[in-house]
């Protein structure tokens, strides 16, 4: 008998990219229109005076993105879903009427940039660029199988590596970046705490947490043998291991295209005196005569990709949220047919989202302020969150460990008191 046949073969080690999924597709849908806007705000406005804060939120954001991660994988369901069971009717409501609110702006916003970007690329007409967009993002979370849908968003990923390209493309003096990442700076002005809270209501996002959440619900659905890690906690290990890895990873991703973004912005716009940027658009036009129509067209370019992956996960987010407080088939494994509620609020959510561009409401505008609503609305979301890590009855014996939950918790009081220090400095 030969040797080597006889001898005992292991399961193949998992390719990273089969690993990485739902912390991945996340953190790079955080880098959407909305996002680049605030980042590119901050640079303008502050130079690399906010730098610091992408360093500060990477933490916060990993422990709270695979704390939903992991409340999801463990109960088999998402944050909405554990919300209906487990705590008043009147705070899930709230919490999902404020989450389809901000995210249908946030959607007819990031619509409005992408048709703008494209616009100042090749011409045309605006408002039909805004309607394909929207159809095309509807299409494919109604009609394309899961797996291949996942597959897309994970290719889509790659169009925030066009940030990257840009740093290259303008003079940066990195020991002005270095003095502004490592040594954070403070100021009384209203404007500064404002931002700080956008770009902390950017990187730590209510609907980044539905999303992720649902999503290793749908994983867990959709893999043979998989079970809530509740009724199976000898698959504990290793699924923790993944879901650590897969949200590291990702929101590693995520804070460094909005680091590369913010670099740019103050090496140019801050530079040359341009500190007040409204939208994705502006901030790509004011890039071609400082940075060449080289960095132009590469920081357009990346807005329609970014755009085209975090639409779908803030339909798709309003979806789950929805359909898990009004106990609907939701997912997107799901056949049409068999979850019309799930996709009609989907189709609903972005058709909304688009039609804002026909009013006299400047979806674009909303872009910056939309971040700062989503800073405010993750405070009791979070807090929420942070409750059901403690439960038992939520958790099973898969509990958090001590670290985690005391990052959690920072996490939540940080956010709680930069929204408190920006509402006191706007109306006092």
């Amino acid at each position: 008998m030969n040797a080597k046949a006889a001898s005992p073969v292991g399961p193949p080690k998992p390719r990273l990219l089969s690993v990485l999924g739902p912390g991945l597709i996340t953190g790079a849908s955080d880098d959407d229109p909305s996002g680049i806007a605030t980042y590119s705000q901050a640079g303008a406005q502050f130079g690399f005076g906010l730098t610091w804060t992408m360093l500060f939120s990477y933490p916060l954001m990993s422990v709270v993105q695979e704390i939903s991660a992991r409340i999801g994988r463990t109960t088999g369901r998402g944050i909405a879903g554990n919300m209906r069971k487990y705590y008043p009717n009147w705070l899930l409501q709230a919490v999902v009427v404020l989450l389809l609110v901000a995210n249908t702006i946030n959607i007819g916003a990031d619509l409005g940039a992408m048709a703008d970007a494209l616009k100042l690329i090749i011409g045309g007409p605006h408002l039909l660029y805004v309607v394909g967009f929207g159809a095309v993002s509807v299409v494919l979370q109604v009609f394309l199988k899961y797996s291949r849908y996942v597959s897309v968003l994970k290719w889509l990923t790659l169009s925030l590596f066009a940030y990257f390209g840009t740093v290259l493309f303008v003079q940066v003096p990195w020991k002005e970046v270095a003095r502004g990442l490592f040594i954070p700076t403070f100021s009384a002005d209203a404007g500064f705490w404002t931002l700080v809270v956008a770009i902390f209501g950017t990187t730590i996002s209510p609907y980044l947490f539905f999303w992720q959440a649902s999503q290793e619900v749908e994983e867990e659905k959709a893999k043979p043998g998989r079970k809530p890690l509740k009724d199976a906690p000898e698959q504990a290990e290793n699924a923790i291991e993944r879901i650590r890895l897969d949200t590291y990873v990702g929101m590693g991703f995520s804070n460094l295209v909005a680091l590369a973004i913010t670099i740019t912005a103050g090496a140019t716009l801050h530079a040359k005196g341009i500190t007040d940027i409204e939208s994705t658009s502006q901030a790509a036009e004011a890039l071609r005569p400082v940075a060449g129509a080289f960095a132009f067209a590469i920081f357009a370019l990346g807005v329609i990709g970014t755009g085209l992956l975090a639409i779908p996960v803030l339909a798709g987010s309003a979806g789950y949220a929805l359909g898990e407080a009004r106990k609907w088939p939701v997912g997107l494994e799901r056949e049409p047919l068999a979850a019309k509620a799930f996709y009609a609020t989907i189709a609903i959510a972005t058709l909304i989202g688009a039609c804002l561009n026909f009013t006299p409401i400047n979806p674009i505008k909303a872009l910056y302020w939309s971040a700062v609503v989503n800073g405010v609305v993750a405070v009791p979301v979070m807090a929420v969150m942070m409750l059901m890590t403690v439960r038992s009855d939520v958790m099973g014996t898969v509990t958090m460990p001590m670290t985690m939950r005391l990052i959690g918790w920072l996490a939540t009081v940080i956010m709680a008191l930069a929204a408190a220090v920006m509402i006191f400095q706007l109306f006092w």
